[in-house]
């Protein structure tokens, strides 16, 4: 009897030691699942880490947050959506809060970079970045948020190409849905170095984890931005990711680690407004003098 046990015991270890070998990784604390207390034990216990390291941990924890378009605002006024939130994010709003959350030494630090980096200078509708290239990117290279790294990693195949805004932009139902006043819409030209699309995946696998990255389309007179998506790079076995809060059909978007490569095909397809290529952009901590992002193996 005691041998027939043992051989039963045996039996059920060696059929049980596979399910263990093959067990997957757990996956990340969702942001969106810890109470204030607990999120704020997640950020102040990763303070230590390179800005590089933190902005993987950080934005890992959003993937699979749901996508809904501009979910953040001033709380009042003309956008009365949250200044904060968790549970949903956008394309802007997930890098907005990863770039704040992963640049925080504590809790209390997110609200105030989180507005330093959606603002110009006041958190008011008025002020907001909304428009990439004439405001969330050369304010945010002011105060020393990101840094351009396109001509870095893409070398000789980078272009300079520019967005020009007119009185004739504003006149379109695009640029008026944004609610600027006149006196508050930008008008002039902004130039961007950019790698084109069919060049990008020759230089992508030297683009370190973290570095933004932002798509940009044709430029078309009517339209008051060429920037329609941006997302983190991130360098994952042999491959090229992007994480981003992806757009999805009948509303079920979420953030995602998306193979750059799909990613890149993908927009290659679009015909009525078609991507032109791609800009890089490094997070610095304005406070701190930025930090190496992590390097691809």
């Amino acid at each position: 009897m005691k041998v027939l046990v043992l051989a039963t015991a045996l039996l059920s270890q060696a059929q049980a030691t596979p399910a263990v070998a093959t067990r997957k990784p757990s996956a990340p604390v969702v942001w969106a699942s810890l109470n204030a207390q607990e999120r704020a034990a997640y950020i102040s216990g990763d303070a230590s880490l390179p800005l590089g390291d933190r902005l993987l941990r950080v934005s890992e924890r959003f993937l699979g947050t749901p996508y809904i378009h501009s979910p953040l605002g001033e709380g009042s006024g003309v956008d009365p959506d949250p200044p904060f939130r968790l549970d949903a994010v956008d394309c802007l709003t997930f890098v907005e809060q990863a770039l704040a959350m992963s640049m925080a030494t504590s809790d209390a630090d997110v609200t105030g970079l989180l507005e330093r980096l959606r603002y110009a200078s006041a958190p008011t509708y008025e002020d907001r970045n909304h428009l990439m290239e004439a405001q969330w990117l050369p304010n945010n290279q002011r105060k020393g948020f990101v840094v351009d790294v396109t001509r870095r990693y893409g070398g000789e195949d980078t272009v300079r190409v520019q967005k020009t805004l007119t009185p004739v932009t504003w006149t379109s139902r695009s640029s008026l849905a944004l609610g600027l006043p006149k006196e508050r819409q930008p008008r002039g030209t902004y130039g961007l170095n950019m790698i084109p699309l069919d060049r990008v995946m020759a230089h992508a696998r030297k683009v370190p984890s973290g570095t933004i990255l932002v798509v940009l389309r044709d430029d078309l007179p009517l339209k008051a931005t060429r920037v329609t998506h941006l997302g983190f790079v991130v360098q994952k076995g042999r491959r090229t990711w992007l994480r981003h809060a992806r757009r999805g059909v009948d509303g079920n978007g979420r953030v995602v680690d998306e193979d750059l490569e799909t990613f890149l095909a993908r927009n290659a397809k679009y015909d009525k407004w078609k991507v032109s290529g791609v800009s890089l952009y490094e997070p610095r901590h304005p406070d701190a003098g930025g930090g190496e992002l992590v390097r691809s193996p």
